[in-house]
């Protein structure tokens, strides 16, 4: 029992009940809701030394007990009635001895006996329910945890091998435009850059494998994990509906004064006590540390080389007017390999295959100057084209880019 989350969470699978080992927020509503009966319990207490001293004492322990309730672990529409006693109180002046001795010899005895009861002990391991439950989750949770990681390594594996493509690919279109490398190292070169494509390629296949595997499992995993779920909402529900029925009858002991004003707290104080909802509760929790969070759900994240980014107000100035002419009609033609998408006023955008001119060489950022038709200019990755007259290597990069685009 625990007060909500505020805010928006930067990264719910950090949080969500589905994510491995998350459950326990579940599992530990078992001993907060055992320390929610002594704080009840000790509150009424406390309320009952209150009631024989009048106005003065019922002003402190509602201050002293609102402060408390901020930090227990009971909340919702429950949470609501506890504290309505405490404003309840603070609008009353006296009350009867005899409610002192009723709320010490009734209902904090009917609360003892009923946490007695129902908290049953597990050696070493806590409360049994608590130890079931976890149990329960664990088992449920395992396999799926299993594909999880398995997942997750298949990821790391296959965006690591596009790297090694990317720099083979590097290597090789270097290596062409040297005209003093043998053709033997230059075939060397070529075979690394082929075999770091197989290597993709399996990585690739390796992954999309292990993805089918866990959401091919993940309605399976549901199921046996809300399933034990409801177990747990079932008795969270019973001791809801207890500690509603040992509110009433706290109720039923203050409320014995004719004063109208007196009459006027109580009947709020017992309207709020009916307000108490078993289901809007259980609803809450569900949808705040159970089945209902939301999740990111595992999915094929495709690999994008990195940008070689340079710092703000370090890029080449190129100056416009009559030498913006003479540079549309130089240059180099070259193709993009990859999407790319300016981030900035100055900077082109592309898809992968379309042609333009590089009208100055990479500088030591990594950015080159281009120029597309129309007269559209500004910087671009470097490692994202190649020189037009590649035409193979371009066409059969880009076809390989198309394909394992989903």
């Amino acid at each position: 029992m625990a007060d909500p989350p505020t805010g928006p969470p930067e990264d719910i699978n950090k949080i969500s009940f589905w994510m491995p080992g998350n459950y326990m927020r579940t599992v530990q509503r078992t001993p907060e809701s055992y320390q929610a009966c002594k704080d009840i319990m000790a509150c009424m207490k406390d309320r009952a030394h209150v009631e024989r001293q009048y106005a003065r004492q019922l002003t402190e322990w509602s201050n002293k007990w609102k402060a408390i309730t901020e930090t227990r672990p009971l909340y919702g529409s429950l949470l609501r009635a506890w504290q309505c006693f405490f404003s309840s109180t603070e609008r009353l002046s006296a009350l009867h001895t005899s409610v002192s001795q009723s709320l010490v010899s009734e209902d904090e005895e009917r609360i003892r006996s009923w946490q007695k009861e129902t908290f049953q002990r597990k050696m070493f391991c806590g409360f049994r329910e608590s130890h079931d439950l976890a149990t329960a989750f664990s088992r449920a949770q395992k396999p799926w945890e299993k594909r999880l990681k398995k997942l997750g390594k298949a990821h790391t594996a296959y965006h690591k091998s596009c790297q090694k493509e990317q720099s083979a690919q590097e290597k090789e279109n270097q290596a062409k435009h040297n005209a003093k490398l043998s053709e033997s190292k230059l075939s060397k070169i070529q075979q690394a850059r082929e075999k770091a494509t197989q290597e993709r390629s399996k990585a690739r296949d390796r992954y999309e494998k292990a993805l089918e595997e866990a959401t091919g499992f993940a309605p399976r995993y549901m199921e046996e994990m809300e399933s034990v779920f409801d177990q747990s909402q079932e008795e969270e529900r019973k001791r809801i509906s207890f500690l509603k029925q040992a509110f009433l009858s706290i109720h039923r002991h203050l409320d014995i004064t004719n004063n109208e004003s007196i009459k006027a707290v109580y009947s709020e104080l017992h309207h709020t006590i009916m307000s108490i909802s078993e289901p809007d509760d259980l609803r809450w929790w569900k949808n705040n540390h159970g089945p209902g969070m939301p999740t990111d759900w595992p999915k094929l994240e495709e690999w994008n080389p990195p940008i070689k980014k340079q710092k703000p107000g370090k890029k080449p100035k190129i100056h416009r007017g009559t030498e913006e002419k003479v540079v549309m009609i130089g240059g180099v033609r070259v193709r993009a390999m990859y999407n790319y998408t300016g981030e900035e006023p100055d900077e082109l955008s592309f898809k992968a295959g379309e042609e333009f001119l590089k009208v100055e060489e990479e500088d030591d950022q990594g950015w080159c100057w281009g120029v597309k038709e129309g007269g559209v200019q500004g910087f671009y990755p470097a490692n994202y084209v190649l020189p037009a007259q590649d035409h193979e290597a371009v066409n059969q990069f880009v076809s390989v880019q198309m394909c394992v685009i989903p």
